[in-house]
């Protein structure tokens, strides 16, 4: 028997109830928006309607990692119950949380020393990382060790292709993401930015599409081009969106249509309030299993 436990943060957008089903735990990050203090916790304490409503109206967000002594605490509760732990980071490419997460381990090791306790940077965020936490408990459930799974997932975390697109810039230019100009010249021309996730976990532009029917386009040809099998790709696929679900539903139509062996329907989530603090409403992220982002050739043919 297995007796580990999967374990993530709230940054992988999934579903609590999707959490409690595949059996994988989870530790909240932080956020605030105008000033008061909120717990990342799945859209409980603020639906994200309402939250995603609150940055239309001008509301200033700010988010917080999880720190080393949370972590200590929350993998204590595991260690302390006999249970081995098996935890992946949101990527080091966009936080500094899996650096927070190797420090706790370090201050276990001599409290623990018979539990297993491994920590992973999934170098992937929202829920391509949620994808990645589902294929793990995928091969949790079918008998791999927690060892076995590491070493799996190590490799495997590069094949988690990452490509979204916005149709409001608003929050990048406020993040700092890209230029006010930039930004201005975006809203004149009704371009929508298309970035994926690089092999380091970080977020790169890499086309400027004007129109949201042409970028929406785009980012199902780039799933055509970088699925394993192409459009005989038979694995899953997510999607996750910040108050713009007719957008992400226009997006899964159409890869259901040029997929006919996924296996099951195209899952729609959430952008959670840490992620969503960042890019604001208007965003769509679609996740598959594909090309190694390691060998990725950027357009103008450069890897990085």
């Amino acid at each position: 028997m297995n007796d580990y436990v999967v374990s993530c943060c709230s940054t992988a957008d999934l579903s609590e109830e999707h959490f409690k089903r595949r059996n994988i735990e989870y530790l909240c990050f932080h956020y605030s928006i105008n000033g008061q203090e909120h717990s990342d916790d799945l859209g409980k304490s603020i639906p994200f309607d309402k939250f995603y409503q609150m940055m239309k109206d001008g509301a200033m967000t700010k988010t917080s990692q999880v720190t080393t002594g949370e972590y200590v605490e929350y993998f204590s509760r595991f260690l302390s119950a006999g249970k081995d732990v098996f935890h992946v980071c949101l990527s080091s490419g966009i936080s500094g949380t899996y650096d927070s997460a190797m420090m706790a381990v370090n201050a276990l090791k001599d409290k623990f020393p018979d539990r297993k306790l491994l920590v992973l940077d999934s170098l992937g965020a929202s829920s391509g990382y949620g994808l990645l936490m589902d294929e793990i408990a995928d091969r949790r459930d079918a008998g791999m060790s927690i060892d076995e799974i590491f070493k799996w997932a190590s490799e495997f975390r590069y094949k988690v292709n990452h490509w979204f697109f916005s149709t409001d810039l608003t929050f990048y230019v406020r993040g700092g993401r890209i230029s006010k100009a930039a930004g201005w010249m975006g809203g004149i021309f009704d371009i929508c930015p298309l970035l994926n996730v690089d092999k380091y976990g970080r977020l790169r532009p890499r086309y400027k599409i004007r129109t949201k029917k042409r970028v929406i386009s785009a980012i199902v040809q780039r799933m055509v081009e970088g699925a394993d099998n192409g459009t005989d790709y038979n694995g899953k696929c997510f999607i996750s969106n910040s108050a713009c679900l007719d957008d992400a539903k226009a997006v899964a139509a159409m890869i259901e249509e040029r997929f006919p062996h996924l296996n099951g329907k195209v899952l729609i989530n959430n952008i959670g309030t840490t992620i969503g603090s960042h890019t604001g409403p208007g965003t769509v992220a679609v996740f598959f299993i594909g090309q190694d982002r390691r060998e990725y050739v950027a357009p103008g043919g450069s890897k990085d």
